[in-house]
């Protein structure tokens, strides 16, 4: 899959909304939510959006980095930054069958996307 992912550059000029209207998503992260079964990573991300942490945090202004990591087995964390280093927001999630050991997304201007796509 991650070979597959990579093949998203650029940008595309479809979008897709999320049915909770916070954002916009990328062909290539419809890609990934569909092959990975993890519409899920989506929704954990756009329940932040109206968190304390986020709205309180530069994260608001604009630009976000979210990262899903998985750690123990089928154990994983989601990490929302909005810089390199500058988490605010970690989510411990206790079960997923994501097929990827890590995956970065940006949210910036609304459009969630791969950072290949920027």
């Amino acid at each position: 899959m991650s070979r597959e992912l990579a093949s998203f550059y650029g940008g595309s000029d479809n979008c897709y909304r999320h049915y909770s209207r916070f954002f916009n998503y990328s062909e290539g992260v419809k890609y990934l939510a569909s092959e990975a079964n993890c519409y899920w990573l989506l929704d954990a991300i756009a329940s932040w959006q109206l968190s304390n942490e986020v709205k309180n945090s530069p994260m608001s202004e604009g630009f976000q980095i979210w990262e899903l990591t998985r750690t123990d087995g089928n154990q994983a964390v989601l990490t929302g930054a909005w810089d390199t280093n500058q988490i605010v927001v970690t989510q411990e999630i206790e079960y997923t069958d994501f097929p990827l050991p890590k995956i970065k997304l940006w949210l910036s201007d609304e459009i969630l996307c791969l950072p290949s796509e920027r």
